[in-house]
């Protein structure tokens, strides 16, 4: 297993996640979920601003207008430029005692996707939701316990998600006009205790990226689901992928020290920062809401 990854913020998150490029502003944002709050972090000064929020906070993307589109458990929000709520525009479509948004992101034609998951993890009563530019909330997709992992090829027409618990990725063929995923199938599936699937990215190349919560690595998977490389990660719970720098060759990732052992976290410190390392293939820019 090979490892480049560095702490470029060592910020001890409880439940980093979510990070998102900005192109515009070469800054790195990101969530943490248990905190709460949504974060910019600057990597040309190693500087971080948080902004709380209210309530847990599961994702969030750039809007084309300025600010952001966020999933708080009580509904989606539009935030505006310093992190400050604007106005609900969808509420929670569950139960917020046992349910709460998670994974999530823009897809390319300006929609902005939201998974939920069952946080009691007794039933596979979570759902992948969209939300159209003109803020109809709709469910996608259905049968799963924590929604994970959604990305989409270079070119648009195939959509991968992921369900934790289950360790299986699915690819879907995808409808960019309608926003419609279709004929899903195993992209992966992993048998190790550790080999659980969380937030991706795919870079240009077409090929997979996906952080392994519990597994302490990121694998790279190729477009026909083949495991390519691993890289190890200085703490037990990476979350999320996002591909940043002014040529989108440096790879970011989240991580959580949640719930961890004091003698990991002793041997494990940097667990909750945000690492990073250059790669040889680039990612894609990060697609902005519309609404």
């Amino acid at each position: 297993m090979e490892s480049s990854f560095t702490c470029v913020l060592d910020v001890k998150a409880s439940l980093g996640e979510c990070p998102v490029w900005s192109v515009d502003e070469q800054a790195l944002y990101w969530i943490d979920i248990n905190a709460p709050s949504l974060n910019r972090f600057d990597p040309a000064h190693g500087t971080n601003s948080a902004w709380p929020m209210p309530q847990a906070i599961g994702c969030f993307a750039l809007r084309v207008r300025g600010g952001f589109v966020a999933a708080l458990r009580d509904g989606i929000w539009f935030v505006d430029r310093q992190g400050g709520l604007e106005r609900r525009i969808a509420a929670a479509p569950y139960d917020p005692e046992h349910h709460r948004f998670n994974d999530g992101r823009a897809d390319a034609q300006g929609r902005f996707w939201a998974g939920t998951m069952n946080e009691k993890r007794d039933a596979s009563s979570a759902r992948l939701y969209r939300l159209s530019s003109d803020l109809d909330l709709v469910p996608v997709l259905d049968d799963m316990t924590i929604s994970n992992g959604l990305a989409w090829s270079p070119d648009g027409r195939t959509m991968y998600h992921a369900d934790t618990p289950a360790r299986t990725v699915r690819a879907y063929d995808f409808d960019g006009a309608r926003g419609t995923p279709a004929n899903g199938r195993v992209f992966a599936h992993f048998e190790g205790e550790t080999d659980r699937p969380d937030g991706a990215a795919v870079d240009s190349e077409g090929c997979y990226w996906c952080a392994f919560y519990r597994g302490a690595k990121v694998v790279r998977l190729s477009p026909q689901g083949l495991r390519l490389t691993e890289y190890s990660v200085p703490a037990m719970c990476p979350t999320m992928c996002a591909f940043g720098g002014d040529d989108l060759r440096t790879l970011y990732v989240t991580t959580a020290r949640q719930k961890r052992e004091a003698d990991e976290l002793a041997r494990l410190p940097e667990s909750g920062g945000i690492f990073a390392m250059r790669v040889d293939i680039a990612g894609l820019p990060e697609p902005k809401f519309g609404g």
